[in-house]
């Protein structure tokens, strides 16, 4: 059987580009519950431009080589590069952005425009890939996306994809401080880690960013907990897909929006 080959960028739980005859759906369903290397958690990657190449990537041969098994069944996944994958993609190549449950339903995410924000107010970023910390800004998406991908930042990387939480932390520290027993929205950082981050970015408004964890870990973190949508980040450009309202997910796919 003739299968359609396509390529995916999965961005979490790893980073890697993946050659393979299904289709989204069944690529995300192979990754959480299908494979003998059995995975448990959130997976989120895109469709890249099939056209697509790059010296770093061998992608040509591995297409070649991309043959359904001896009984005729679709290959899964051949993988054509594990590191540093994010950074010899062109954001142009980049098609659907997929999110996926941890028991395997996925929707599909088109590009949008970068919107403009406004300045002043203080936002947490989770960083997804390759860099993947909990960080706290005083920064636009934009800026921040163009602070993390600067060569002159050491704390930075050629291309990063990442998202920002729907919840204020100005607002959390006022509530907590009335009622210490509040928890996190984030089950990986402690109340106490958001009120110390707030006030020091507070204290010093020349600082920037403040590093709140080294892992973002979205398994701990609800699709719900996601603010406007997702972004990439390369060469001071933006890239942005807008996470839809909820009652459209739920009409998009009900049993994602009941286990996201």
């Amino acid at each position: 059987m003739d299968y359609k080959k396509r390529m995916y960028m999965v961005l979490y739980p790893n980073q890697s580009l993946i050659a393979s005859h299904y289709d989204p759906e069944m690529f995300a369903r192979h990754y959480t519950s299908g494979s003998s290397r059995h995975y448990s958690g959130k997976v989120i990657f895109t469709e890249i431009d099939i056209k697509y190449r790059h010296d770093f990537f061998d992608i040509e041969n591995i297409l070649k080589n991309l043959k359904p098994h001896s009984d005729g069944r679709a290959k899964a996944t051949k993988f054509i590069a594990s590191y540093r994958v994010l950074e010899h993609v062109d954001l142009t190549a980049i098609g659907k952005l997929y999110l996926s449950t941890e028991e395997g339903h996925c929707i599909g995410i088109d590009k949008g425009g970068c919107k403009d924000h406004q300045e002043g107010f203080i936002r947490v970023y989770a960083e997804i890939a390759p860099m993947h910390m909990l960080v706290m800004s005083r920064l636009t998406p934009q800026n921040f996306g163009k602070r993390i991908t600067d060569p002159t930042n050491h704390k930075s990387a050629p291309a990063q994809f990442f998202t920002q939480l729907d919840f204020n932390p100005a607002e959390f520290v006022k509530d907590f401080e009335k009622n210490p027993f509040m928890p996190s929205p984030v089950s990986s950082m402690h109340p106490s880690t958001i009120r110390d981050g707030f006030h020091e970015l507070m204290v010093h408004p020349e600082k920037k960013t403040k590093g709140m964890a080294l892992d973002s870990n979205m398994d701990s973190i609800s699709y719900r907990l996601i603010r406007n949508g997702f972004t990439f980040a390369a060469k001071g450009e933006c890239m942005f897909y807008p996470m839809p309202e909820l009652s459209e997910i739920e009409s998009m796919n009900f049993k994602f929006w009941r286990t996201m």
